[in-house]
């Protein structure tokens, strides 16, 4: 077999190239702490890291989004735990005013707190977020949710939405409420409207506005009939009454007596539904309560704004001190109602917050797994690494003194 020069040559070249190769690829392999540098290195395992690689950026944006839906909700229960104490203040003034002892000034000064209290509400309700949008507003995040009204009564300006954030491959968790579901779809303990339609001559009987206190009885099985009722006096005697559903004589519904002997207040109780009696009945008396179909629903500011007028506006009179109990019996009921939604929405963002907690550990498990698989199938074996660095080096130095040697053979030499 013949050799020419110039294949030695290039075939020497070539092997000091591939020795010389091999160890500066296995000395970047130890620089970098890669077994994997190129996709040619192990085609499928660089495969399988573009694939973790993915995964780990979705992990990485949910961990994201627990996070910021984590902060929406705490500060969201944050400010619904300020509007149940400004509420539980309220009521606490509701409460001190309803005391038939007190004097016009004195319910003014009440008055005077509540007018506060309803400020600092309707400030609450219209919290801003770090990015200053509204957290009350629904999908509107930019517009003010709550605005008060020249009348004084107020509006809600938001939407219905809710916004919601995603925090696993399948699962979305709301970050958000609106405030229509939480300050204005209260139940109205006061939806009901009562008429005194006869009203015979020496009759003292005066209804007060009635209220719906028991929601269950009110709408339980048997309902309070949807055309409302009519309460009759006078059967056996003047104290005595039957209820019947309004327009109808029969079935009797209800019936009971009131005390005709001192004329104080008394009330008559019927599924759910209060009513006070003041005065004194002669027998004949025919009360009707009708439901008020545009009043089903209160905000809870409009309670407190209709509360402290009232309390502003009665005058210090018998008739003015029954319109205060009036107010302060509908108010006290709806606060109730309000305080009862709020602690409902404070339940749910409190489960909410349990599912974010939850899959963020399942996040943050799987995060370990994917890092530890990306870890074995790209990281370098230095053991085996450095021993091979070794192995190529004697080689390399090897292959530079064989090839020097040989490079030198030549006919010309031996030639004298």
């Amino acid at each position: 077999m013949r050799i020419s020069t110039l294949q030695q040559y290039n075939n020497g070249v070539a092997g000091l190239q591939r020795n010389y190769s091999n160890v500066t690829r296995t000395q970047e392999q130890i620089s970098t702490g890669n077994r994997i540098l190129t996709p040619a290195d192990d085609p499928v395992a660089s495969v399988r890291l573009l694939q973790l690689d993915q995964q780990q950026g979705v992990l990485e944006q949910y961990s994201a989004n627990l996070t910021a839906a984590k902060n929406s909700l705490n500060q969201e229960e944050v400010t619904l735990n300020s509007v149940n104490t400004v509420l539980q203040r309220v009521r606490e003034l509701a409460g001190e005013a309803g005391n038939g002892a007190l004097s016009a000034a004195d319910r003014k000064s009440i008055a005077a707190e509540l007018k506060e209290r309803e400020d600092e509400l309707l400030s609450l309700m219209n919290t801003r977020n770090a990015r200053g949008e509204y957290i009350f507003s629904g999908f509107q995040g930019k517009t003010q949710p709550f605005v008060r009204n020249a009348d004084g009564s107020y509006s809600y300006e938001g939407d219905e939405g809710q916004r919601k954030l995603q925090i696993a491959s399948s699962l979305q968790v709301p970050i958000s409420d609106n405030g229509k579901r939480i300050f204005e779809n209260v139940i109205n303990a006061g939806r009901l409207d009562s008429a005194l339609t006869n009203s015979p001559a020496g009759s003292t009987l005066s209804p007060s506005a009635p209220l719906v206190q028991d929601e269950v009885s009110f709408t339980g099985s048997p309902p309070f009939p949807d055309a409302g009722i009519e309460i009759v006096f006078g059967n056996p005697d003047a104290g005595s009454y039957e209820i019947f559903e309004l327009g109808t004589t029969t079935p009797v519904l209800g019936s009971g007596s009131v005390d005709t002997d001192d004329g104080t207040a008394d009330e008559v109780v019927f599924r759910g539904m209060h009513i006070k009696f003041d005065g004194l009945p002669v027998g004949g008396e025919t009360i009707e309560v009708t439901p008020q179909a545009s009043q089903q629903k209160q905000g809870i500011l409009d309670t407190i704004a209709n509360l402290r007028m009232a309390l502003e506006n009665a005058p210090d009179t018998p008739a003015g001190n029954l319109q205060v109990r009036d107010s302060v019996a509908e108010a006290l009921a709806n606060l109730d109602n309000g305080m009862t939604v709020v602690d409902s929405v404070r339940g749910d963002i409190g489960a909410r917050l349990n599912v974010i907690e939850s899959t963020l550990t399942d996040n943050e498990d799987v995060t370990l797994v994917n890092q530890s698989v990306q870890a074995e199938l790209r990281e370098l074996d230095y053991a085996e690494a450095l021993s091979r660095l070794s192995f190529q080096s004697i080689i390399l130095e090897a292959s530079q003194q064989s090839y020097v040697k040989i490079a030198g053979l030549s006919l010309f030499n031996k030639l004298g």
